[in-house]
């Protein structure tokens, strides 16, 4: 049972009076921070509840809170001396300091937080020595010149904690963390103008191309556009894996500033460190000669490279504490690397006919409308939900297929980008695979593990890392600089936690270099495109070649196809209809979920799927449309036939956030279709949490989803409430069979016609120019607003429609609403004739029995909005959906059901006539009067329309 908060009141009360008998003792100079740690700060953050000892006796890498060991290096202290985790992720860092240091007002302290907290992108961190707590704001840049209060969120002196103890534990207790509730707390103190570590650190790198792709180009006049690329990329990869290195105490300090104390930078750059590199690391980063072992040919072209000092050196300096610099490197995640370059990667360097350097944005970036990187959380759901139920229960022999002749489990991201998923599933393995060995004999498998002299846990050895990475990680993108990123960040993975001691000492043992060569594990090529493309045509156009790039598996991943295909497939794959749109005619050939237009994440879809050998299991993040919408009914045909699917997860808007998509997450293996846990979590706003805490969870069966219309995957539809629905429909007829629904006309399909705008004007030019209600909003429930437009209607249109769609009496629905919007539903009457465009649909009577206003009222009623909402998630109110609402079935011969059909006209006539009543009113008075018979009368057809159906409201 944890700690209540009445129990850590009374222990923080104690722990405070001792403080206070013993204050002086503690001002002693000889009083280290480590007993102040010890007798204080430990027991502070145990009253909150944590677990600071680790007396649950859980394997190293699970403590939820991880205490760095005293240690400094050239007078600066290399981690944080607390971590506090929900599961693995970091939450917070506390910086504990000897009694005595000015809390309050000295900014050194302060900065060194801040610095450690940015870094890592936390939001808030602790400063304290006990006697004096600060919490900081550690999404704000650090900057040398702070005052100790700039960032600060507050602050207490220890004579407060009790008073203040409800705000201490309802932010920083165990509770308070893995509740949502601390997150909550630092989303709400965020202020504006925060520049978070990624985005910083991106304007650095992107700063760094630019200048030096300019410089590059300009001194080395024989390069291509692609060797130029190759050049900068590289460049900037070894700077960063170096300057990583030394902060991880993995190489010397300060030794890349070091070389700008003297001239010809570049060059002892590359020759003093890089093939130093190449020598200690046996990586693909740093590959300048031919080696038995490695099929890449070596890079020829960057050690030769001139470069200027006054472009490299100011690089290289911006990357210290004595420059400046705001990084700390040793406690960067290497998934914030990731999320770096993923943005980065989006641009290209392109050269002019004078051979300058131009740096542009890739053309499939910009039709997309950007690079979102998939955050850890979501990388962590589908990696345990794959990865993780995979590998339940084996050991890494039995992983790796050295047991009974078996194939080794092998992961695969098909577009792998800066190598998130890929990072994501070998920590997975890496923490795995510790764990078993330390519970399992750790002496008998030396080659495996090392018993760490600073802390005596148990660690995997270098060489151990390397093969969990080259045994069962394996990635294609058809990006060759996503390609070497992927190697980067996974490369960096492999070193997290070494030192060059650690390093030296385990080469020493096993006669090895320190990394392994990834040129057979992460490949580049167009995951979707085979050789077969080639049959019958010739191509030499070097940029058709470029995004063809085809990709032969067999022939690439020979050993993972031979047994089958791969054990888990998992990713983020590309989406949008332009990207691939001119290999349509190829892909009807080859992919049988290709309908209407080319959406890539479909066909990466069915390709992932293929790939699976009979035990696997894919996870992807997609976007939601394809769940309900008609054009994505083969692809949930596809499915629902041929795979089984396990988990199925809406996740709503935010997850991206710089990108307006509805996502979902799913997750489905071979074999027969079952049961699937479904997971509505689309009405959460903070990240994580909305997985933690989902909005609501129930099970469903493959078979109920096939007798949907299309198949369709009810996501937000919960039992209780389907039960609800299926009532509905069995008392409806689908207002399809009543009424016509089509979109309005369209007046151009062209940039240049818009813009010349000849058929729409603010007068009426003659007989064949009509009334146009050209905006969704010129529509409210139960109200329109005409705005002046008319338009020149006739064949000229590029899509006119037919005139009974204008000029017969009609129901008028705004066709483009945001899913997530509680009102989905949104219709009024149209008596005047009006023209409508596209981004309204109008509906007209085909029966007579049914008035349009009775239609109107259970349209626009709550119990129809919530039907709606439930059943489609596309934006657009499509007539393809409308026509499917279930409309109260009336039998004309029963007069009781007569006389409700006619009191449903009357209620909506008033509804119309007191719209026009509200929007005349001048006065506020006047407007709440009408408004509150409004209201009256809507709650009126509601509670009718629940009768209707035979429901209780």
């Amino acid at each position: 049972m944890g700690k209540t908060f009445e129990q850590g009141k009374d222990e923080i009360v104690e722990l405070s009076r001792y403080f206070e008998t013993n204050r002086q003792a503690f001002h002693s100079p000889g009083v280290k921070e480590a007993h102040v740690r010890q007798s204080l700060i430990d027991p502070f953050f145990e009253a909150l509840g944590w677990d600071m000892r680790n007396a649950a006796m859980v394997a190293p890498q699970y403590r939820e809170v991880l205490p760095e060991d005293s240690l400094d290096v050239e007078g600066q202290q290399k981690a944080p001396d607390y971590t506090f985790r929900v599961g693995t992720l970091p939450k917070f860092y506390a910086e504990a300091k000897r009694c005595g240091v000015n809390i309050g007002a000295d900014p050194a302290p302060a900065y060194q937080l801040r610095r450690y907290g940015w870094s890592a992108k936390l939001t808030l961190s602790v400063l304290t020595d006990f006697e004096e707590l600060a919490v900081y704001d550690c999404t704000i840049r650090p900057r040398q010149s702070d005052k100790a209060r700039r960032a600060r969120v507050f602050f207490y002196r220890c004579e407060e904690y009790a008073d203040r103890w409800r705000e201490l534990w309802d932010i920083f207790s165990r509770e308070a963390v893995w509740s949502g509730a601390f997150d909550q707390y630092a989303a709400s103190k965020r202020k504006r103008g925060t520049s978070e570590v990624d985005a910083e650190f991106l304007k650095e790198i992107e700063g760094w191309r630019d200048v030096l792709a300019r410089n590059i180009a300009l001194r080395n006049q024989d390069l291509t556009s692609d060797d130029l690329n190759a050049a900068v990329q590289s460049t900037i990869d070894r700077v960063v894996f170096l300057r990583m290195a030394e902060d991880r105490r993995l190489e010397p300090s300060d030794q890349l500033l070091k070389l700008c104390e003297r001239n010809d930078i570049y060059a002892r750059f590359m020759r003093n460190l890089c093939r130093k590199a190449d020598e200690k690391y046996n990586s693909g980063l740093f590959h300048f000669q031919r080696e038995a072992d490695i099929d890449d040919e070596p890079d020829r072209i960057t050690p030769t490279l001139a470069v200027d000092d006054k472009v490299f050196k100011p690089i290289l300096q911006s990357l210290y504490f004595a420059h400046g610099s705001p990084y700390h490197f040793g406690v960067m995640p290497i998934e914030i690397l990731g999320t770096v370059y993923e943005r980065f990667l989006g641009k290209v360097i392109r050269l002019t006919a004078g051979h300058q350097a131009k740096v542009e944005e890739k053309p499939e970036v910009r039709k997309a409308g950007g690079v979102y990187y998939t955050p850890s959380f979501i990388v962590d759901y589908i990696v345990e939900h794959t990865v993780g139920r995979r590998i339940a229960g084996r050991s890494p022999a039995q992983l790796a297929g050295l047991r009974n002749g078996k194939q080794p489990l092998r992961v695969l991201d098909m577009a792998c980008g800066s190598g998130s998923f890929l990072l994501g599933a070998y920590q997975r393995l890496l923490d795995h695979c510790v764990k078993w060995y330390s519970e399992h004999s750790p002496v008998r498998h030396k080659q495996a593990v090392y018993k760490d002299p600073r802390n005596a846990h148990w660690r995997l050895t270098i060489g151990e890392k390397k093969r969990i990475l080259t045994t069962h990680i394996f990635g294609v993108d058809i990006d060759t600089q996503a390609v070497e990123v992927t190697k980067l960040s996974l490369l960096l993975k492999v070193l997290e936690g070494e030192t060059d001691q650690s390093v030296s000492e385990q080469l020493r043992l096993f006669h090895d270099r320190a990394l392994p060569n990834l040129a057979d594990n992460i490949k580049c090529g167009n995951s979707l495109i085979g050789p077969d493309y080639f049959t019958g045509k010739l191509v030499s156009d070097p940029e058709e070649m470029r995004q063809v790039n085809p990709f032969d598996w067999k022939q690439r991943f020979p050993e993972a196809m031979k047994a089958g295909g791969f054990d888990v497939v998992v990713g983020n794959p590309p989406y949008g209809r332009d990207i691939l749109s001119k290999f349509r005619d190829y892909f009807e050939g080859v992919f049988e979920t290709l309908q209407y237009k080319v959406d890539s994440f479909v066909l990466f879809l069915e390709r992932g799927a293929t790939l699976l050998n009979r035990r696997g299991k894919l996870g992807y993040i997609l976007p939601n449309t394809w769940l309900t919408t008609e054009r994505f009914s083969k692809l949930r045909h596809f499915l629902l036939t041929g795979y089984s699917i396990e988990t199925v997860v809406n996740l709503g808007k935010g997850v991206f956030a710089d990108a307006n998509i509805d996502t979902m997450l799913i997750v489905f293996g071979a074999g027969q279709p079952g049961v699937i846990e479904v997971t509505d979590a689309s009405s959460h706003s903070l990240g994580e949490s909305r997985l933690s805490t989902p909005a609501a969870c129930w099970q469903t069966t493959q078979h109920e989803w096939m007798a949907n219309p299309g198949g369709q995957f009810e996501v937000h539809a919960k039992p209780a409430l389907r039960k609800v629905f299926s009532k509905v429909v069995s008392l409806a007829v689908v207002l399809g069979e009543l009424a016509e629904v089509s979109q309005g006309l369209i007046p151009y399909n062209t940039k240049d016609m818009s813009r010349s705008n000849p058929y729409m004007s603010p007068t009426q030019e003659g007989p064949e120019w009509k009334r146009l209600l050209d905006k969704g909003a010129c529509i409210g429930r139960y109200r329109l607003s005409w705005n002046g437009v008319y338009v020149k209607y006739g064949p000229w249109l590029y899509t006119a429609n037919q005139p009974k769609f204008y000029e017969s009496p009609k129901i008028l629905v705004q066709r483009h609403r945001n899913p997530s919007l509680q009102r989905r539903v949104v219709a009024t009457f149209d008596g005047m004739n009006h023209y409508f465009k596209d981004n309204l649909c109008g509906i007209i009577s085909l029966d007579r029995h049914y008035s349009l206003k009775y239609l109107l009222g259970i349209v626009n009623s709550r119990l129809m909005n919530q039907f709606y909402r439930n059943m489609f998630t596309e934006v657009s109110l499509n007539p393809t959906y409308l026509r499917q609402l279930p409309i109260a079935r009336i039998d004309f011969s029963k007069k009781t059901e007569v006389r409700k059909h006619d009191r449903m006209v009357r209620l909506v006539d008033s509804m119309l006539s007191l719209h026009e009543h509200l929007a005349a009113a001048k006065s506020e008075a006047g407007k709440t009067v009408v408004q509150r018979q409004i209201d009256a009368t809507d709650a009126q057809i509601d509670r009718l329309v629940y009768d209707l159906y035979g429901l209780t409201p």
